[in-house]
């Protein structure tokens, strides 16, 4: 149950500085030259290719040397331990994460454990771990291990719009699915304290609604920007909120069922959810999420409608296990109420069988608004 240690601080936490904007990667140096001249930089080698070649030549020709990391794709202990060793290897002095949200998660702990400051440059706005001072860490086969915390966010976070916008929608449509649970776990975890520790403050309250308002406005228009390649105001917006404010409000407000459930459904053994991005197993943990908060259908159907307009997957059909047994659901809620699963922020009773019959539950009002709307 919440608080059981009866913290009464309030806590809010946030990398040092933010910018986003087109173009933005072309002033890299001047951003990062305060970190030091010697940067491990991560990225897989698609990413290398799409943002890296061109971060590279900028650095260089601000005379940082500048270390190339192959992120190998999964953020696992391993790979971390891998990478660690050749930053020490090449005595880097800080490190810039270029990619998404597991080689950002990556470059975190790597930072970590050297000691050194860590600069994120995402380039998807599809998760909202830029901001954060936590990693999601997994299993080489993919299955989530654990959550690890850190005692600073990220130094800065550069966000270039101007290549967030040539990925694929789908990743901000995944970004809108991670996003969208940011206000409903907050006010699910109120009670209970943060990522960082403390009770939530009333800033971190208003910047996950200020979040779920800017998904909800402009969601739609902004995944049909994507999709034509323009940097809009919508675009813009959308990216923000994937980005800084589900980052902020997340962390210093609190997570609950859904990121729960996200944890949970990575154990079952299935191709076609293995292949499912982060935000889209999330966007079903959001449909559980509100049947264990008890919502009413009007406000059920407004979530789910966003979901369906921007294709993020709100049945188990919709996530490829629309076979799964009641054996395989059972072992994600029993993931879900693990120790320490942030399942445990809400302030209700909760049981695994509880939360079996919530998965089965978002399923169906998932099915049901799909009929009633001709889907």
């Amino acid at each position: 149950m919440p608080n059981l240690n009866r913290v009464t601080e309030k806590l809010f936490q946030s990398p040092s500085k933010y910018i986003q904007g087109p173009s933005v990667i072309h002033h890299a140096p001047k951003y990062l030259s305060s970190f030091g001249a010697a940067p491990l930089l991560l990225s897989d080698d698609l990413v290398y290719q799409i943002a890296g070649k061109e971060l590279k030549t900028a650095l260089e020709i601000a005379n940082f040397k500048v270390t190339r990391g192959i992120f190998g794709g999964e953020a696992s202990k391993d790979e971390i331990t891998r990478l660690g060793a050749l930053s020490k290897e090449k005595s880097v002095d800080f490190i810039i994460a270029l990619g998404g949200g597991k080689t950002i998660d990556s470059a975190k702990a790597i930072a970590d454990d050297l000691g050194l400051e860590v600069a994120v440059l995402p380039t998807t706005a599809s998760t909202d771990a830029p901001c954060s001072a936590l990693s999601v860490l997994y299993r080489p086969n993919g299955e989530f291990e654990n959550y690890r915390f850190y005692s600073n966010n990220p130094s800065v976070v550069l966000v270039d719009t101007s290549i967030i916008v040539q990925a694929p929608a789908r990743f901000l449509a995944s970004g809108i699915g991670d996003a969208l649970a940011t206000n409903l776990e907050a006010k699910a975890a109120r009670n209970s304290p943060n990522s960082g520790g403390g009770l939530p403050t009333e800033i971190a309250s208003a910047i996950g609604a200020k979040c779920e308002e800017i998904l909800f406005k402009y969601g739609r228009q902004a995944v049909e920007a994507n999709k034509a390649k323009a940097v809009t105001p919508a675009f813009e917006a959308v990216v923000e909120a994937n980005t800084l404010l589900s980052g902020l409000g997340f962390e210093s407000g609190g997570n609950a069922v859904a990121h729960a459930i996200h944890n949970g459904l990575t154990a079952i053994n299935n191709r076609v959810l293995h292949a499912k991005m982060h935000g889209e197993k999330v966007a079903f943990g959001v449909v559980c999420q509100l049947i264990l908060d008890g919502a009413p259908t009007s406000e059920m159907d407004r979530y789910i409608s966003l979901m369906v307009s921007v294709g993020l997957p709100t049945t188990l059909t919709d996530l490829g296990i629309e076979n799964a047994t009641d054996e395989e659901l059972r072992l994600v809620a029993a993931l879900a109420c693990a120790p320490n699963e942030t399942i445990w922020n809400m302030d209700r009773v909760i049981t695994e069988d509880i939360v079996f019959n919530a998965i089965r539950g978002a399923d169906i009002v998932g099915k049901d608004y799909k009929v009633r709307n001709g889907l």
